[in-house]
């Protein structure tokens, strides 16, 4: 997976383990599995897990705000062009 330098990393193989879906494969996907896993022991309850939810969810606002930049500098890029 593309990772920051900030962001930590999990092989594929550990995504398929811990049964991560293809579509949350991405570089916040080493926060992903801890999340899961509180959330299974603790059944789900919305009340429980309420760090790892934070942490994963700030790492998805991060990626999106890199990539809306990224997309951005691209498109100036190809206005020059």
């Amino acid at each position: 997976p593309t990772t920051m330098a900030s962001q930590g990393t999990v092989t594929k193989e550990d995504m398929r383990a811990n049964k991560v879906p293809i579509a949350f494969r991405d570089s916040c996907a080493h926060l992903l599995i801890p999340l899961n896993k509180c959330r299974q022991e603790k059944l789900y309850l919305p009340w429980e897990c309420n760090h790892e939810r934070h942490t994963y969810e700030k790492c998805q606002y991060e990626d999106y705000l890199k990539r809306m930049k990224d997309q951005v500098a691209a498109a100036a890029a190809a206005e020059h062009h």
